[in-house]
């Protein structure tokens, strides 16, 4: 696999849970965990992006490398593009969006999702996606659905139960039919090309009313590749019980 880059955004302003790059997980800030996965993933070089003096210089302790960004990014992938910006990448470096409240992503998603971009040349933007488990989870707004088509490609992300079937097509009791309805995952991997594309593009109203950044990509004609994630990811990180289990499941693995 040729080479690629992780930038972790990292903001200490969010909403639901503010401070949370520094919040302790299993005694270590949770930045610092999800700065080992970049490193565990075998990347070439493992950026850390904030608009937060505390989150630097908690990072540079533990030997991290920083980039300030701006405080007005509305997504991660906006402020990857300011650190494609302030680094001058050439257009078809691979840099992998590992966001920094996923302290138990497997390092192996991360390596994939770059190795899945730098083999397509159909998609400048590559992401992961595992099935749907249960009805609870593909009902669940908290849980991002994806269609794609034949060829892996994006058709649509969605925080709503897609594709849905006319007479329903599912119940508690039937359980679900394998592999109709997948999971996204918050994982992605850019062309820096593609990310000054990204930036040049307002946010477009699907995106605005999903929540959604990648629909930006889609609207603005840029494919997104969909491949099977080779691990299931942990819980990321936005509320204080996440926190709470994130917390728990580390604390088994290191037992």
């Amino acid at each position: 696999m040729m080479p690629f880059k992780v930038v972790i955004p990292a903001r200490h302003g969010a909403s639901r849970l503010p401070g949370k790059p520094l919040r302790l997980i299993a005694g270590r800030p949770m930045i610092q965990h999800v700065y080992q996965r970049a490193l565990d993933s075998g990347a070439a070089e493992v950026i850390i992006a904030t608009e937060h003096e505390l989150v630097a210089q908690m990072a540079r302790s533990f030997g991290a490398t920083v980039c300030m960004t701006g405080a007005h990014h509305l997504t991660g992938t906006d402020r990857i593009a300011e650190v494609v910006a302030q680094k001058a990448w050439p257009d078809d470096t691979v840099i992998v969006n590992l966001q920094g409240d996923e302290p138990t992503m497997p390092a192996v998603n991360v390596a994939r999702v770059a190795e899945n971009l730098q083999a397509r040349t159909t998609a400048p933007v590559a992401t992961l996606c595992t099935p749907v488990g249960t009805v609870e989870e593909l009902l669940d707004p908290n849980v991002v659905k994806v269609v794609c088509d034949r060829d892996e490609l994006a058709l649509y992300f969605s925080r709503a139960p897609i594709p849905w079937h006319r007479e329903g097509g599912f119940s508690h009791d039937a359980g679900m039919p394998p592999g109709l309805w997948l999971r996204h995952l918050g994982i992605y991997a850019y062309r820096a090309g593609a990310l000054r594309a990204f930036a040049a593009l307002a946010p477009c109203e699907p995106e605005l009313q999903e929540s959604l950044e990648q629909l930006r990509f889609q609207w603005g004609g840029i494919r997104i590749h969909v491949g099977d994630a080779p691990a299931l990811p942990g819980s990321a990180v936005d509320t204080e019980a996440d926190l709470a289990r994130v917390e728990a499941h580390l604390g088994r693995q290191s037992a």
